[in-house]
């Protein structure tokens, strides 16, 4: 009968499943799919079972509700990570991707109950690592706007000679950045575009939220107020520069690390081979002697 329980346990988890993704109306997998392969917004490939988990997570979303100020924190957060979900919807994810790791317990329960408490932990700490992961992707992006920033403020400083205007100075740059960079210069020259450019400005920096964009706002502020701003660029343009070398330091010391991991790997493996060779060769010889 032993036998027998993880599979039982296996269908009566899976059956009950379904059959709560059924009561809930949820789409199945290719309905989603298709839906979203209809989507003309839709930029990149996406598996089935994450089009299913966010079918799921777009009907527990509805349930959601976040009190006034949680919900405009996400939601800043949300946006300075160019991520376009709702909070709630972000929330419900999460949940949804704890809730995966749940579905173990009835199978933990009927082969190895005392490991019943880790899964619970796992879910918990899944839960924690989707839901505070948006941090990381704003860090990450705000790294990238930041390690750009640099060639920004040399062109600026070279243009100013010829040029002092701020709008086609950046519309000009937004040609060539990177996409993070690229992104926020579009938004922000159409919104110059269309309305008051000190505004415009301040927004991105709003946006961002990096002390060294601040900088580069500040800069381009009173560029547009006539302020007499080319030492101001050249000094900018040298500290951003001492700034960049800094990074490219940092990174270079990580590099030796990772070597030194790999080379531990390819040691492993390499000595894994010769004891297997050499457990082979004596078990050979052992039964050659009882023979």
């Amino acid at each position: 009968m032993n036998l027998f329980q993880p599979l039982i346990a296996s269908l009566v988890g899976f059956g009950i499943f379904y059959i709560t993704a059924d009561l809930a109306r949820v789409p199945l997998m290719k309905t989603s799919k298709a839906a979203t392969t209809l989507s003309k917004r839709q930029k990149k490939k996406t598996s089935s079972l994450e089009l299913w988990l966010r079918g799921l997570a777009v009907l527990l979303s509805k349930y959601i509700k976040l009190n006034e100020f949680k919900r405009m924190q996400l939601l800043s957060d949300l946006q300075t990570a160019n991520i376009n979900i709702t909070p709630e919807l972000h929330i419900a994810t999460a949940l949804i991707k704890a809730g995966l790791c749940l579905l173990l317990v009835p199978f933990t329960l009927l082969v190895f109950p005392i490991i019943t408490p880790l899964i619970f932990l796992l879910a918990i700490v899944m839960y924690m690592k989707e839901s505070r992961g948006i941090q990381e992707k704003i860090k990450q992006r705000r790294g990238a706007i930041e390690y750009e920033l640099p060639r920004l403020v040399f062109t600026i400083d070279k243009t100013l000679a010829h040029s002092r205007d701020a709008l086609a100075i950046l519309d000009g740059y937004r040609e060539n950045a990177e996409p993070e960079l690229k992104h926020e210069l579009d938004i922000t020259v159409a919104d110059m575009r269309s309305g008051n450019y000190e505004s415009a400005l301040t927004r991105l920096e709003t946006r961002v939220g990096s002390s060294m964009l601040s900088d580069v706002v500040r800069g381009l502020i009173s560029l547009l107020r006539g302020d007499e701003t080319a030492a101001y660029w050249s000094s900018l343009s040298i500290k951003f520069a001492d700034y960049q070398r800094q990074m490219l330091k940092q990174q270079a010391q990580k590099v030796p690390g990772k070597i030194k991991k790999l080379s531990m790997v390819l040691l492993f493996c390499f000595m894994s081979f010769y004891l297997v060779v050499i457990i082979v060769e004596i078990m050979n010889s052992m039964g050659a002697m009882f023979n």
